[in-house]
């Protein structure tokens, strides 16, 4: 049954709370692949994502690519990786486990046609568009059977403005509401003085033009 607070107009005041941290969304999703050309071929001439950042030494290389102004996807190269099983969107598994799929921001309905057209010219298995209520989505597989799903959302359903919860069993935690609560994990008493805040050097900082 739905539950009140999540309709409730009056709860929006609540999403003004504001915290030290300021998000702006995934830097990057780190990805396997066996074979960085064919990932290149995809990711960037398929389907249009600027190739922004390459790394690499000895047996591996880490490859960006650019989604958006704050997103992107990388890719690690390694030689023994072997390529995953190909696994339907949201299937369940048993056994060790953590990633399902990547989900793709586009626009509007047009880029998912757009899309759609695009995989099906290439003789890429592509899925028919789904109504899934906020967004519609089509779901496809990258080289490497990295599962992938576009989607563009729904005129006038924006769940971050407000949330909804159609669980039909939800626990006692998941009802206190979409917002932070707090009290639940200690406060920050000793901040790290500025004196003592050390950056340290990752191989990355080559791409900032520091060998």
């Amino acid at each position: 049954m739905e539950r009140k607070f999540y309709d409730d107009l009056e709860h929006t005041k609540y999403r003004k709370l504001k915290t030290m941290v300021k998000y702006t969304g995934i830097n990057h999703l780190a990805m396997a692949t066996v074979d960085m050309d064919s990932t290149i071929r995809f990711w960037r001439d398929f389907l249009g994502l600027r190739l922004v950042a390459g790394l690499g030494v000895n047996k591996y290389r880490h490859y960006f690519f650019e989604i958006s102004e704050y997103d992107m996807i990388a890719f690690f190269e390694w030689p023994d990786v072997e390529k995953i099983s190909e696994k339907d969107h949201g299937a369940p598994v048993k056994g060790p486990f953590a990633f399902d799929h990547v989900s793709i921001g586009v626009e509007s309905d047009e880029d998912l046609w757009a899309l759609k057209d695009k995989f099906e010219a290439a003789e890429i298995w592509v899925s028919e568009i789904i109504d899934h209520g906020f967004i519609h989505s089509i779901y496809t597989f990258d080289p490497n059977n990295i599962p992938i799903e576009f989607s563009a959302p729904v005129s006038g359903v924006d769940i971050r403005e407000q949330p909804k919860m159609k669980d039909r069993k939800p626990t006692a935690i998941t009802l206190e509401g979409p917002d932070p609560q707090t009290g639940h994990w200690p406060e920050v008493i000793n901040p790290t003085p500025y004196e003592d805040r050390v950056i340290y050097a990752g191989e990355g900082k080559i791409l900032a033009g520091d060998v």
